[in-house]
């Protein structure tokens, strides 16, 4: 990789508020451990100011795990993505796989979100993956979903692209590097007449000791969930990511 490599952490609902404000805590007091690696964390929603605060100062940065397609307006219950932008976040995540399935959330929606993102001054960091195990279908569909998102985009728009196979997510096994390999290929494809920069993130089932093979298969590094859930689990990762 040329690039500095990346490790972020989707802590989805696994931990309580005052877990999360811990969780945070412990975070930045062991940032300077994570030099040469970017990192970043996605805590629930509640937690974003407090993030702010605990992590000011430190290497690590933070953002949501959703936001609107509008700035403004009759949303009950919706986050704005400016909002999130004025809590400081750099990121926001869209599309996961657990969203599409549990909303219905389509491709356009996906797409409309990330241009909301962009918009509002934020790097999106946009989830795709095939549902069953298939070689052959899985960078085609893969594929689809990342020119879905790239359309609408400005041209000179940053953005991740988190590629989780939905049958990798919560299973014993981080898909095989030779299948990523092949979707990181044709989401390279895709994205190659876009502007921006466009990192991409293999997540779903991922443990430390899957790491080399996974970076070697051409990603710019790595989405982890449920192993990231304790910051010791991150920073296993991280270590991992830092001496592969």
């Amino acid at each position: 990789m040329s690039r500095r490599p990346v490790v972020g952490a989707g802590l989805k609902m696994f931990l309580g508020y005052a877990e999360s404000i811990g969780y945070l805590r412990d975070l930045a007091a062991c940032a300077a451990e994570f030099d040469g690696v970017e990192v970043f964390v996605l805590p629930s929603f509640p937690v974003l100011a407090a993030a702010q605060e605990l992590l000011a100062g430190s290497s690590v940065r933070y953002g949501a795990q959703d936001a609107h397609w509008e700035e403004r307006g009759a949303y009950t219950g919706c986050v704005s993505p400016a909002v999130l932008r004025e809590l400081g976040c750099t990121f926001v995540e869209v599309g996961h796989a657990e969203r599409r399935r549990l909303f219905r959330e389509s491709d356009d929606m996906v797409a409309s979100k990330a241009f909301a993102a962009v918009r509002c001054g934020l790097e999106p960091i946009v989830c795709v993956g095939e549902e069953r195990r298939d070689d052959r279908a899985a960078a085609a569909a893969v594929g689809e979903q990342v020119a879905a998102v790239l359309e609408p985009l400005p041209a000179e728009a940053d953005l991740i692209v988190a590629y989780e196979p939905v049958w990798a997510i919560d299973s014993d096994a981080a898909a095989d590097p030779g299948h990523v390999e092949r979707v990181a290929a044709e989401v390279a494809r895709r994205a190659a007449g876009h502007a921006g920069a466009v990192r991409i993130l293999y997540g779903g089932s991922v443990r430390p000791a899957d790491v080399p093979g996974l970076l070697a298969a051409g990603v710019d590094g790595l989405f982890v969930g449920r192993a990231a859930a304790a910051v010791s689990g991150l920073r296993a990762v991280v270590e991992s990511v830092r001496t592969a």
